[in-house]
């Protein structure tokens, strides 16, 4: 029997609430998606002394979006489970928008709104047919033909994704490139079989070269990505995530945005003594 998740139900019914609890409560799977997510912002390209837009696709429970705001970028994100969506308005950390929605129907926004867009995990559900009117081909192309029309000229979208065989990477990429879009796969780690990950990297601007692949040397990924960070904070001025300023900061945002948010106290960002 077949362990893909796409092959046992549609996305929308396989993303119920327990799913989504594991998708917030299971370190390694959040450590997973956040790591992925860093991966696709860098393969954006985006310039560090900038805030930019970004899209979401597949936000789910704001795993991404919590990476989005740690890189300084606002976000609107999109999903089709409520369950998700759900897990993602009892989280105090992330501030993106949210629009229930399917990727196959579309994205609803306007033309060139987006400075870039990430999607992580998602992208193959669209190589499925889940109902007898779903036509994979006619699915991916309405999805890329109305991506491409609301990311700004020389955006980038990056997707992380997880293809069942060679058919489905060029159907992707066909479909993609029917709808104007430039660019390729990247392959990290391709010489190992739980490290691999695939990347469809799409350029709006034009033909350019494709973004080196990450090896086997899992050292230099994570230096990459710390050195990054911390230059991010340095350029912004931002408060560490988690300290105290990093979470009154939090707090106050969501109290302009008229939400319901804890007072503030002596205790606030003090770290809670250990498990009896």
């Amino acid at each position: 029997m077949s362990r893909r998740p796409e092959h046992l139900a549609p996305p929308e019914v396989f993303y119920n609430e327990s799913e989504a609890r594991k998708y917030t409560q299971n370190s390694r799977m959040v450590d997973i998606q956040e790591q992925m997510c860093r991966r696709a912002i860098e393969l954006l390209l985006l310039p560090e002394d900038r805030t930019f837009l970004l899209l979401d696709i597949g936000c789910g429970s704001g795993l991404s979006g919590n990476v989005i705001e740690e890189y300084g970028h606002i976000w609107t994100g999109v999903d089709i489970s409520w369950a998700m969506l759900g897990k993602y308005m009892q989280n105090l950390e992330v501030d993106g928008d949210l629009i229930l929605g399917d990727m196959g129907q579309g994205m609803p926004f306007k033309a060139g709104i987006f400075d870039g867009a990430i999607s992580i995990s998602a992208l193959q559900w669209l190589c499925n047919a889940d109902k007898s009117s779903h036509n994979p081909s006619k699915r991916l192309y309405k999805f890329f033909s109305t991506l491409f029309s609301c990311l700004s000229r020389s955006a980038r979208a990056v997707f992380q994704f997880y293809p069942e065989n060679g058919e489905q990477i060029e159907l992707v990429t066909t479909q993609a490139t029917k709808a104007g879009f430039y660019g390729g796969v990247v392959v990290d780690f391709p010489n190992s079989t739980k490290a691999k990950k695939y990347f469809l990297v799409l350029m709006t601007g034009g033909p350019t070269v494709l973004p080196q692949a990450i090896g086997v040397n899992d050292a230099e990924t994570v230096i990459s990505y710390a050195s990054r960070r911390e230059q991010m904070r340095k350029v912004r001025g931002k408060s560490l995530k988690n300290s105290r300023n990093w979470i009154i900061e939090k707090k106050e945002r969501r109290r302009k945005q008229g939400k319901k948010v804890r007072e503030d106290s002596r205790y606030t960002g003090r770290r809670r003594c250990g498990k009896f």
